[in-house]
């Protein structure tokens, strides 16, 4: 790390590290993905969607119609003006949706038919090739795919058998993760990672020393490149707690080596671009920060009852989303 980024940091940690902001709704927001200093989004439930262009000082309702029951727990934006976002529930609950005009309009691009199917997330390489993960069904590993810019989605065969009640925890919508043009993972509600490096096309798993129980397991996993990565989690009914619930890898995710010094539960984790090793894991009671690879942490106050967090790619601006409307800005 530069002299430079180290001062960054170390000003990070020590000046007012949270803006809290109006995002004039009340949902409760588990989706966020940040596209630059200036373009956000946010969704929850009701069916909200909210987007700023500004850097956050406003922030404008997306209404997609007849979306008003659905939560939407997953929002990817792959530019200022497209973004695909994901609603949850079994059955039709589960859908897919998109637009081409910063939210102005949007195409329903997929509805779940399986009622015994789950849709948690999805994740984006760009504006054409994506995705999203369901829970298991009838010991069946459930992953869909697009090519074509979600037009068609089409389900992976030949995935490695599901253990029982695999799945995942649909919390921060960061439970899939891609770089690069082919390489994804999903960290799974058994402490697994599902990891692909040919698109989604084919698959293998790996255990991970993470603790697993009906409210335990990967909440979210990140990666910096093709080699080094990251998943935490834990017991969302004891937040408190930080008892196995972060693991690293440095081969792509075939081996998993566990780690300690979270504050507590942890829905959500990421890098921050422009910083090799930073990462920034965020709860609903608090945010720690690592600049070792997430070998050692830091607690991050300031900001509480957030789910989500996102980065944007270009520039050095977060945001995190939660409970009652909140979002809160995070410049580094």
């Amino acid at each position: 790390m530069t002299r430079l980024a180290i001062a960054a940091l170390v000003a990070l940690l020590a000046a007012p590290l949270w803006t809290e902001q109006q995002s004039g709704v009340k949902a409760r927001f588990r989706g966020i993905s940040a596209v630059s200093d200036r373009v956000a989004w946010a969704s929850g439930t009701g069916g909200t969607i909210v987007r700023t262009a500004d850097g956050g000082t406003t922030w404008q309702q997306r209404t997609i119609p007849a979306a008003d029951k659905l939560d939407i727990r997953d929002i990817d934006a792959v530019n200022a003006d497209t973004a695909y976002a994901l609603s949850i529930g079994n059955g039709e609950s589960s859908r897919i949706f998109k637009t081409t005009d910063a939210g102005k309009t949007w195409t329903l691009q997929f509805t779940n038919t399986d009622p015994k199917a789950f849709f948690d997330a999805m994740a984006f390489w760009d504006a054409n090739r994506g995705i999203a993960f369901s829970d298991s069904v009838d010991g069946q590993l459930v992953i869909l795919r697009t090519t074509d810019g979600g037009a068609t989605w089409s389900r992976v065969a030949g995935l490695p058998p599901a253990l029982d009640n695999e799945g995942a925890f649909a919390a921060s919508g960061t439970n899939v993760a891609v770089i690069g043009r082919d390489h994804a993972w999903i960290g799974t509600s058994t402490s697994r990672v599902l990891r692909s490096t040919d698109g989604g096309r084919t698959w293998s798993a790996a255990t991970t020393p993470l603790a697993t129980g009906a409210s335990t397991g990967i909440f979210s996993i990140a990666f910096r490149d093709t080699d080094h990565g990251i998943v935490v989690g834990g017991d969302y009914r004891k937040e408190g707690e930080a008892i196995d619930n972060a693991a690293i890898t440095s081969d792509g995710g075939k081996t998993w080596t566990a780690i300690k010094g979270l504050s507590g539960f942890r829905s959500v984790v990421t890098y921050l671009p422009g910083e090799k090793a930073s990462l920034i894991a965020v709860g609903p009671q608090g945010a720690d920060l690592s600049t070792d690879d997430g070998r050692t942490w830091t607690a991050l106050t300031g900001a509480t009852g957030l789910h989500t967090f996102a980065v944007a790619s270009r520039g050095r601006t977060g945001w995190g989303a939660g409970e009652s409307g909140r979002i809160f800005r995070l410049a580094y």
